[in-house]
């Protein structure tokens, strides 16, 4: 699969020269998709972008998969995890947007192939039994990722970031030393099971959290902040005051245009400095 995207070069995506672009592409929810497929500079790139099948343990899974290929070399990676709902239309587009910015960008499957929950009751069973089997949750991430980590990607390099409860995965993720150069939570679960601390963690953490979020209120921010300091785990966390749950869910009922803009933006300062 081949998309017509606009190709920045990744000073200009860093600094502002990007900035006025990302904000006519986000700018409301009802336009996300289209402001960002719409965008016309004068140089485009052909991301390649599709569906990657893999198994774990003899179960077959679907992944996406983006990447510039023109950019030369083994490029760094960021790892998207999917929220409750599955891997679905938006983490596809958030992989390509990453794609666009000059990552490679995977994003796992971690209920299998064609397992995408529609309604509340069936998203909260799949999500549930994956925090009832933390070991299988873990080996569900490693495994996508070293499925789809492949060629022209530098495993070396790699961020983890996941929304929702991808974020929440995220963290158990990074919990369980996996190797990484960091971990970033959009909006997840910041719980601690009562068996696991942040002592083996590898890579320092971003948190980008809305104050008002009834998942995780701001208790389990302060938890999460004393749990990282006494494992002596460089982190930071941006709190978005007034702002609830799922803040980047294009068209959800908790978008906050905002808070989505502020948050992509400290995230793409992370892949900045650490990759």
């Amino acid at each position: 699969m081949v998309i017509t995207a606009p190709a920045f070069a990744r000073p200009a995506f860093r600094r502002s020269a990007f900035k006025r672009p990302l904000l006519a592409r986000l700018s409301a929810a009802a336009a996300a998709f289209a402001a960002v497929v719409c965008l016309a500079p004068a140089v485009q790139a052909q991301i390649e972008a599709e569906p990657v099948a893999y198994e774990i343990d003899g179960e077959s899974f679907e992944g996406y998969v983006a990447r510039n290929p023109d950019l030369a070399g083994d490029l760094p990676v960021v790892v998207v995890i999917h929220d409750w709902d599955g891997l679905g239309t938006y983490e596809r587009r958030r992989v390509e947007m990453l794609a666009e910015a000059g990552y490679a960008a995977v994003a796992l499957d971690l209920y299998g192939t064609g397992i995408r929950p529609e309604t509340v009751e069936e998203r909260r069973a799949r999500s549930g039994a994956l925090y009832a089997d933390r070991d299988r949750m873990r080996r569900l991430m490693t495994g996508g990722i070293a499925a789809l980590v492949g060629e022209g990607m530098d495993e070396e390099r790699l961020i983890a970031m996941g929304y929702c409860f991808g974020g929440a995965a995220v963290l158990e993720l990074a919990r369980s030393g996996a190797p990484a150069a960091g971990f970033v939570s959009f909006h997840g679960g910041l719980g601690t099971p009562e068996d696991q601390d942040y002592g083996a963690v590898t890579a320092p953490l971003l948190i980008l959290h809305g104050s008002s979020d009834p998942v995780a209120p701001m208790d389990q921010v302060v938890d999460l902040a004393a749990r990282l300091d006494a494992a002596q785990v460089v982190h930071s966390m941006q709190i978005y005051g007034g702002v609830e749950h799922a803040f980047t869910v294009w068209g959800g009922g908790d978008y906050d245009s905002a808070a989505d803009l502020a948050s992509w933006e400290a995230f793409l300062g992370f892949l900045d400095e650490r990759l």
